[in-house]
């Protein structure tokens, strides 16, 4: 099992700190999550049907032609690997590295790059894989260049399988509405942007055949009755989803001017977090911890992720933390 941030637990064992204590940062998730509303007995006790409104909410709000429910993007990421076979894939390096893993184990040839090496050789792939906004490294695409990109891979059976998880807050980069295209297949998630990671759900948007053969390697029912209720509801809150971009390019805006301040200008981010290479990152992220406030380190590159701040509290403890530590 790969690392992941949100390990919040194990890090108040370690460092002998209560839970309620943290201030955590170590995860993209929006702390302005969507107030989740009472949920009806009846979704508890139905078994989920595919045509209670929740595809036709998505469909309209990634404006995408098609969709799949998931359970999380992560159950498509390691899935999709397994409907090639043996595949060159190359894969935006440093990124989510669940991508690279799923791939290795379905045994193809995976090769991580940077941005740049991978869309300037596209014809060195059968299948590109990118994150955009990619986490953490920040990197961002014109939609009309993917495009382009998907459209020499699929004149040779080729895929661009897209992860845009951190896209909620700038949809006009979306390549949703393209996904109509054979071998372009975009992965969205509700857990960042909506703050309900604990959901576990997502969508994947491709055309009908890979969706359906997708569908049949993730089986029956892959959303419970609940969280169906919740996403339709979630979805379908456009004054809501105005208002929560508008918070939090505000609030990565903050945070970015509060890392600058203390010298650590962020080497890159999104309306989600900001990220920061620096060499002795695993010091300052100790440090931190010891404060009870939880980053997320990185190794390769040597860096730290900070995610977005809640309220002036935080930003106050932040900014003390900050000036103590590198003092």
């Amino acid at each position: 099992m790969l690392e992941h941030g949100g390990r919040l637990h194990r890090a108040a064992r370690e460092y002998g700190i209560p839970l309620e204590d943290w201030l955590d940062l170590s995860t993209g998730i929006s702390p302005f999550a969507w107030p989740v509303p009472a949920i009806p007995p009846s979704a508890w006790h139905r078994l989920p049907e595919d045509d209670d409104g929740v595809i036709d909410a998505a469909r309209a709000y990634y404006r995408a032609p098609h969709v799949l429910p998931v359970a999380g993007s992560q159950a498509a990421i390691q899935a999709l690997p397994q409907l090639r076979s043996s595949s060159r894939v190359g894969i935006i390096a440093p990124g989510y590295a669940e991508h690279a893993y799923a791939w290795q184990r379905a045994r193809h040839h995976v090769e991580r790059h940077a941005a740049d090496a991978l869309l300037a050789n596209s014809e060195q792939w059968d299948v590109l894989v990118l994150v955009h906004p990619n986490n953490p490294g920040g990197e961002r695409f014109h939609p009309h260049d993917l495009l382009r990109v998907h459209a020499e891979l699929a004149a040779r059976g080729g895929w661009l399988v897209v992860d845009e998880a951190f896209m909620d807050v700038t949809p006009q980069d979306s390549l949703c509405p393209y996904t109509d295209r054979d071998g372009l297949i975009v992965l969205r998630s509700v857990g960042k942007f909506f703050g309900l990671a604990g959901a576990r759900a997502g969508f994947v948007c491709a055309a009908p055949a890979w969706l359906e053969a997708l569908q049949e390697r993730l089986g029956p029912w892959t959303l419970s009755g609940p969280t169906r209720y919740v996403l339709q509801q979630a979805l379908n809150d456009r004054h809501w989803q105005t208002q929560a971009r508008s918070q939090l390019l505000l609030a990565s805006q903050r945070l970015a001017a509060l890392l600058t301040r203390h010298g650590l200008v962020p080497t890159a981010g999104c309306g989600l977090f900001q990220w920061y290479l620096r060499d002795d990152a695993l010091a300052l992220h100790r440090a931190l911890a010891k404060r009870a406030i939880f980053t997320r380190l990185f190794d390769t590159p040597s860096s730290l992720r900070f995610g977005l701040l809640p309220d002036d509290a935080s930003f106050e403890r932040l900014d003390g933390a900050l000036a103590e530590v590198l003092a």
